[in-house]
């Protein structure tokens, strides 16, 4: 008879290995240099609230966020530390930067032209960092506009002049030239500003969680941490790190079923001997993708059992092994360890042929967090 059972996909938090990550960065970049742990989109899947009063009572200095929204949820629960907002803002996101003590970013004349706007007309002087193409090719002004009128401008007196930022694009590379390639642009546009005679930034910041690990000469007064403080590997052969999230399920049906029977959508994949199939309650809506169809594995009773079929929007089904007991209700770890057997986020995002990042980012929201310390 079949027995069915509501929905269990969680996620599991542990706050502990935050704060370990947090403790290896402190190590790498000794008491002087500042730690931004980057908390946008949602801390990685974690939590930005959670997360972001984690850290900063445990030593980072600033908090990163990609958009004003963001950083003013982090306001809304109370959170002082200076925060940045990374990415481009249009004039209503500076103004909601402004109205919580945000830090923005600038990159072209326009950007410049709506803050300054801005702080005449709430008479304030923002905090400005600016943000130099070094060879991301993303945005940023090209190394070469950084000419005595950015310079006198951001000097002057309607904005704070916070920062000098650029941003890596190849920091995980075995190969070390465009790093330093870019170090060496960003140290010239520093050199730049030294000579010109002006009060230059208060913060300069380069390095991501790869660099931080693997090149001291990028550290300056402040590091940007952002994959690496949830124990993902920023590069191949990086130092161990704790992963934070486990990522579970349930068992809501277990079938046999004979040889040759279609499973899923599209009959995706075909039963080549009598089967126990197992249906878990999480599909490419809760974020686990559907390119994971077929290649993914899963952890029944600690052991492997393979993905089989098409992932749909809310299922997922599951070859299960004969010497694997499974019944309704087990859990599933989709990612995460159980007795001695772990599945990694780099190993789902192999699978998915994508990247943890992406992994990680994409647990929707509908899936309850849980937070242990």
């Amino acid at each position: 008879m079949a027995v069915a059972f509501a929905r269990g996909t969680e996620a599991y938090v542990e706050l502990d290995a935050i704060v370990d990550n947090l403790a290896l960065f402190r190590q790498r970049v000794g008491p002087d240099v500042a730690i931004m742990a980057i908390v946008k989109a949602n801390a990685y899947g974690h939590g930005a609230v959670q997360v972001a009063r984690t850290v900063l009572s445990q030593g980072a200095d600033w908090l990163g966020v990609a958009t004003a929204e963001e950083g003013q949820e982090l306001r809304e629960a109370q959170l002082t530390a200076p925060i940045l907002v990374l990415g481009g803002s249009s004039r209503e996101q500076m103004g909601i930067a402004l109205a919580h003590n945000l830090d923005v970013t600038v990159f072209d004349r326009a950007g410049w032209e709506d803050i300054t706007g801005l702080a005449r007309e709430f008479k304030v002087r923002p905090r400005v960092h600016l943000k130099v193409d070094t060879g991301m090719n993303r945005i940023g002004v090209r190394p070469e506009e950084v000419t005595n009128d950015w310079i006198r401008r951001l000097s002057g007196s309607e904005v704070v002049w916070a920062g000098l930022m650029s941003h890596l694009a190849e920091s995980d590379a075995l190969s070390d030239v465009v790093t330093r390639d870019q170090l060496a642009v960003f140290l010239d546009v520093v050199e730049r500003i030294r000579t010109s005679g002006v009060q230059g930034p208060q913060m300069l910041h380069l390095a991501n969680s790869a660099a931080t690990l693997r090149y001291p000469g990028t550290h300056f007064n402040m590091v940007r941490v952002g994959i690496g403080l949830y124990g993902g590997l920023p590069y191949d052969g990086a130092p161990a790190l704790r992963p934070a999230m486990t990522l579970t399920s349930r068992v809501t049906m277990v079938k046999q079923v004979p040889a040759g029977t279609r499973i899923g959508y599209g009959g995706r994949y075909v039963t080549a001997r009598p089967s126990t199939i197992a249906t878990v309650a999480v599909g490419y809506a809760d974020g686990y993708r559907r390119a994971l169809s077929n290649r993914a594995e899963v952890l029944i009773q600690g052991q492997r059992c393979p993905v089989v079929g098409a992932i749909s929007m809310d299922q997922t089904t599951v070859l299960v092994p004969s010497q694997v007991p499974v019944k309704v209700k087990d859990r599933v770890v989709l990612i995460g360890r159980d007795g001695g057997n772990v599945i990694t986020v780099e190993e789902v995002a192999k699978w998915a042929q994508t990247i943890h990042y992406e992994v990680m980012t994409g647990i929707s929201a509908r899936v309850p967090r849980f937070y242990s310390r």
